[in-house]
């Protein structure tokens, strides 16, 4: 089965920069869309930057400019980067997986595939 592990959290200072990385296996990397998720307390989750097969991106307005996400298909690993971080992206971030379906992206609730999250938190 899909196995995603996250790595790469902690804790930064306003302004600070972390990477995130998801290792996946049990899955085809290269036919799957690959998403960042986060959740922080006593909020909806939300979709922080997706990735399709052919590394088409999205990202949310609220990290625009700051964030980039990346995948290695050879390591079938995804990166997030993360610079300029605020207060507001502490969160728990969740790695998520899906078969890409040609000509559209995936909506959140279509990835069935999740790790378990690393944490991140910013001071101010």
């Amino acid at each position: 089965q899909v196995q995603l592990v996250e790595s790469g959290g902690g804790s930064v200072q306003a302004g600070g920069s972390l990477r995130l990385s998801c290792e996946a296996s049990g899955l085809t990397f290269n036919q799957y869309c690959m998403a960042w998720f986060r959740q922080a307390p006593g909020k909806e989750r939300e979709g922080v930057a997706r990735v399709n097969n052919i590394a088409t991106t999205l990202y949310a307005d609220s990290v625009k400019g700051r964030f980039t996400i990346s995948r290695d298909n050879g390591k079938t690993t995804l990166y997030l980067q993360m610079n300029s971080l605020k207060p507001e992206d502490t969160a728990m971030y969740y790695c998520a997986a899906q078969r890409c379906v040609a000509g559209r992206p995936l909506q959140s609730y279509e990835y069935k595939n999740w790790g378990q999250g690393t944490q991140v938190t910013v001071s101010s």
